[in-house]
């Protein structure tokens, strides 16, 4: 499976080329353009094989998406058969990255997902108080399976391997992977350092893994635009 990234990493778009036998499956409304005999079909990711429970699992699987993990009721199924490319974007403005999954989860903030290729589930993981005071929200989407996956953020973003602990802002973090836990601390030291240090509250990982963290925060960007807008 070929693909290519292009505009990386303020306006990124991804060109996924496709053979015969393969299923792409992206968000709803995030084509570009396609070779004409691709096929596109807006639908649920059922098996039409599964019995009547499993289908049952698949739509309540899908209804947890929509509403506690940020991402669409429906995605968008290609199939072709005959060599041919889709071209798609996410909504926000950052980079597209690739991840090849083989059996190895990752964690990613809910709305990130943005494509994959192959045997790939997306479900929902918990992300308890945790999650809501680091802004990442109480659910986070967990992706694991064996195939392609590709995943956005705003701005652009640095991949960090850790070994120990490492800090990051909550507000960049775009997911990550391996043996990691975190928890919520004060990045200036107590109340007063939290405040007066502007950067609130942020995330200390420990243990061995990998860390995504975006160049820029739908927070601080929707802080700053309120204030300019009329009442």
């Amino acid at each position: 499976m070929n693909h290519e990234i292009t505009h990386d990493p303020a306006f990124s778009m991804l060109r996924v080329d496709m053979q015969p036998g393969e299923t792409l499956v992206t968000e709803p409304g995030a084509m570009i353009a396609m070779s004409n005999h691709i096929n596109l079909e807006a639908k649920l990711t059922i098996d039409p094989s599964a019995g009547v429970g499993d289908k049952f699992k698949a739509i309540f699987a899908a209804v947890v998406r929509k509403f506690l993990g940020g991402e669409s009721f429906f995605v968008s199924h290609y199939t072709t058969t005959q060599p041919g490319s889709v071209w798609f974007s996410p909504v926000m403005s950052g980079s597209i990255i690739h991840r090849k999954l083989e059996g190895n989860p990752i964690t990613l903030s809910a709305g990130a997902y943005c494509g994959s290729m192959g045997n790939i589930n997306v479900g929902v993981q918990y992300g308890g108080i945790k999650g809501i005071l680091a802004k990442e929200g109480a659910f986070f989407l967990k992706v694991s399976g064996t195939g392609d996956l590709w995943f956005n953020s705003f701005g652009g973003v640095d991949v960090i391997d850790v070994n120990g602990s490492y800090i990051v802002d909550n507000g960049h973090l775009v997911g990550y992977e391996g043996d990691l836990k975190f928890n919520l601390k004060s990045a200036g030291g107590g109340l007063v350092g939290m405040f007066a240090s502007g950067e609130g509250m942020v995330c200390e990982f420990t243990g061995q893994g990998r860390v995504y963290i975006q160049s820029r925060n739908v927070s601080a960007i929707v802080d700053w635009i309120s204030p300019l807008l009329p009442l």
